[in-house]
């Protein structure tokens, strides 16, 4: 178990938890925040048993958003030597080969926005509100939120939420697509353990292969994602957790994956 300033990890069974821990200061993203962030992932990387990673927050909100008075500080200087930096800590999301699931309540706004739309799955909680302002003060989203919210709501929706600056309630994120899931506040951190622990408790290779199709198909054509599935079909029909999985089914019985 590992605590900073702004965020909590630790592990339940094989699903590690990222929690945004500085619910008196609206868990505000800044540099100890990023700093801290990149730590646990470190954490997460060296550890080769985890199934799925879940992100939630403690307090009524997930995140405001960027802390004003680190965007107050930074130069175009600054941006240049370490944009790709902040760019990969959102991205590091998308490539991690196992699930990652965003529980988010109350506010998520900003960089925030862009911290989930790197996750695999989103569940919001009723009382949850999205915005990615950055335009209203004098930029563009810059670590995702252009290239990922495009993709997952659609060119004419996201021209709405990043131009017009519009706040959306949780029921309007889940019919624009912004959400996969939407569960009673009180039932949202159980809601995203019990997926999570589905998840880890499938066969790695199954999963992380779905993974990477997936998001290979969501950025290049049809050929190309066949091609992906031919390669990985190829590789996960000759595993022993594919053999394990098929006669645990036949016999009834609670699979035993080793990973290989």
């Amino acid at each position: 178990m590992s605590y900073g300033k702004h965020l909590a990890f630790n592990r339940d069974g094989r699903i590690g938890v990222i929690t945004l821990d500085n619910a008196k200061g609206f868990n505000l993203v800044g540099s100890d925040f990023l700093k801290e962030l990149e730590e646990i992932q470190k954490e997460i990387t060296a550890d080769g048993d985890l199934g799925a990673i879940v992100i939630n927050a403690k307090g009524d909100n997930f995140s405001a958003g960027i802390d004003l008075k680190f965007l107050k500080e930074v130069s175009s200087e600054f941006i240049m030597a370490n944009l790709v930096w902040l760019q990969n800590l959102y991205s590091f999301w998308q490539d991690l080969p196992i699930p990652v699931i965003a529980a988010i309540n109350g506010l998520c706004y900003g960089s925030a926005t862009e911290l989930i739309l790197g996750c695999d799955i989103r569940i919001a909680a009723d009382d949850a509100k999205f915005s990615i302002p950055e335009v209203r003060f004098g930029l563009a989203p810059d670590m995702g939120g252009t290239t990922r919210l495009t993709h997952l709501v659609g060119i004419g929706q996201a021209k709405r939420l990043i131009l017009g600056c519009e706040a959306i309630d949780a029921e309007e994120a889940l019919r624009i697509g912004l959400v996969e899931i939407l569960v009673k506040k009180e039932d949202l951190n159980q809601r995203a353990m019990k997926l999570a622990k589905k998840m880890a408790a499938f066969p790695p290779s199954g999963v992380r292969f779905a993974k990477k199709g997936i998001n290979l198909a969501n950025e290049s054509g049809v050929q190309a994602g066949l091609l992906f599935e031919q390669s990985q079909s190829t590789f996960c029909c000759g595993t022993e957790d594919l053999r394990e999985a098929v006669t645990a089914f036949l016999e009834k019985r609670k699979p035993v994956f080793k990973g290989r």
